[in-house]
């Protein structure tokens, strides 16, 4: 099976020179995050459980993906295609540009951050596919790796349908060996990183609504949906704008909060459709 396009060759990231090491959060003023939860993330790598979206607003955001999933299908894309939304999707772009998520992710990260990606990872009932256990930033031309993913729970994610899991602790390791999977047609990634000798992990459950916030070196993944309910979740990608993206990806950024000095990042103006 041809692994999906927003995957990088390792021959495309040798290219790139990449300090992969855990950098903690230092911000000393935050104003939705307590100080506790900053701890928290930076001894964990992650922090879940914030509640964004009421019943009603989560529905709404539901039905436009069921809409855009439903398009996506009918042109020949499967339901893990939707990547870099919000460079042709308007309402995707507000999504990643919305202020309450931008102040959890500028809590975390400082005051000068560029939102650069957005994909749906959506489980069908009874896919059959699994995300191994990875991370992210072993697959973006980055340096250094200080970028967090904000995961927006469109359909509520338990054990049954296939929830996020995480080795609490796993992103102090720095860049871990993994094994390549690339003729593994029930993986939607291509590396897997051997986990027998981490921490156990942890259920990232959370309703419609949720999000959960995690480190780009922190080891995660999922396992198949085995059941009859769907999956589906928004990853919203932050990092600080003196990160620096190789190969074309700060095309991708958006500034969403504070500056870019260097005028690094891209900054695409909003998509006029949707």
């Amino acid at each position: 099976m041809e692994k999906p396009s927003f995957i990088l060759s390792p021959e495309a990231l040798r290219t790139v020179a990449r300090d992969l090491r855990f950098h903690p959060s230092r911000v000393e003023n935050p104003q939705l995050l307590t100080a506790a939860q900053l701890a928290d993330f930076n001894r964990d790598g992650y922090l879940a459980g914030m509640r964004l979206f009421d019943a009603n607003e989560i529905g709404e955001i539901r039905r436009y993906f069921d809409d855009l999933l439903a398009r996506t299908l009918a042109a020949g894309g499967d339901s893990y295609s939707i990547s870099s939304a919000h460079l042709r999707h308007g309402r995707v772009y507000d999504l990643l540009t919305h202020p309450r998520i931008v102040r959890y992710v500028a809590d975390l990260l400082g005051d000068d951050v560029v939102g650069w990606g957005s994909h749906f990872f959506c489980k069908m009932p009874g896919d059959g596919k699994r995300v191994s256990w990875h991370q992210d930033a072993s697959y973006w031309p980055f340096t250094p790796s200080m970028a967090v993913t904000v995961w927006l729970a469109i359909d509520d994610a338990a054990v049954e349908n296939a929830c996020m899991r995480f080795i609490p602790g796993s992103q102090w390791l720095g860049h871990l060996t993994y094994a390549l999977t690339e003729n593994d047609d029930s993986n939607v990634l291509n590396q897997v990183v051997p986990v027998d000798q981490l921490a156990p992990p942890v259920d990232n459950e959370l309703a419609a609504g949720e999000i959960s916030i995690h480190s780009d070196l922190l080891v995660h993944g999922s396992e198949a949906n085995t059941s009859k309910r769907r999956r589906c979740g928004l990853t919203l990608r932050y990092c600080p704008v003196a990160v620096r993206a190789e190969l074309g990806w700060n095309a991708k950024g958006v500034i969403v909060s504070g500056i870019d000095p260097a005028g690094h990042w891209g900054n695409p103006a909003r998509p006029d459709n949707e």
